[in-house]
């Protein structure tokens, strides 16, 4: 059973502070397995379940401690700010929209990551395109169905060809629980960028920083360049 990532903090690191005090619970994951880790992970929903051994190492987390429950068919994707053509968009909708595949890491800030995730959705710049960005707009804002979390990016790094709107990964439908059923991917940035739960996409003259940022993340999340380190963003 994969499991969820939001994988940032409140104002510390919850990874930092409470690495030393599941390291007992590392070792009951390596005894016991993968159905250890589902349990915790379907009841503890603080991201510790993620932290043990076995499965794809997602982290379970949620700003408000539970996930919204949207179907599928029932799910709406608006489009709107300084956009000619302001849309509300379907899953078939973005599906009919030329479709991208990329295999990528997922990254925490806090240290723990997921290599070669397989996810497929459409670029985020093709939806601006779609709905035309205006020429005064220079950054994007994101809002959740959580009705908790935000994200912002320039209005160039949202062009970027690895940011995209998924809809499926690991060969599936994203689940609930890692946002589904679409979120926002920003492959090149730290995971507290890519959005879950994806209810809106605003333009926006310059974009306010996100929840994660308002809480002392860096608004620019390169991987890499994070407590002093001036990494390169990967491709």
């Amino acid at each position: 059973m994969s499991q969820e990532m939001d994988e940032s903090k409140p104002s510390v690191p919850v990874g930092r502070r409470v690495f030393l005090g599941i390291a007992g619970l590392g070792m009951l994951g390596i005894v016991f397995g993968s159905r250890l880790q589902r349990a915790v992970g379907e009841t503890v929903g603080t991201g510790l379940g993620g932290l043990l051994p076995g499965g794809n190492r997602f982290r379970i987390y949620s700003i408000t401690g539970s996930f919204p429950n949207i179907v599928s068919s029932d799910y709406r994707l608006k489009v709107s700010g300084l956009v000619d053509n302001p849309m509300t968009l379907t899953i078939e909708d973005l599906k009919a929209m030329p479709p991208v595949h990329l295999v990528k890491d997922f990254q925490c800030v806090t240290g723990w990551r997921v290599s070669q995730v397989h996810w497929e959705g459409v670029r985020l710049s093709d939806v601006i395109d779609a709905a035309g960005a205006s020429s005064k707009a220079g950054g994007v804002e994101f809002s959740s169905y959580d009705g908790a979390d935000t994200e912002s990016l320039t209005l160039s790094q949202a062009r970027r060809s690895d940011v995209i709107v998924a809809y499926r990964m690991f060969g599936g439908p994203i689940t609930s629980s890692h946002g589904g059923p679409v979120r926002l991917y920003v492959a090149p940035m730290y995971g507290y960028k890519s959005l879950k739960w994806l209810s809106e996409i605003r333009l926006v003259e310059k974009a306010s920083p996100g929840y994660w940022e308002q809480n002392g993340y860096p608004v620019d999340a390169w991987v890499g360049n994070f407590d002093g380190r001036q990494d390169a963003p990967i491709t």
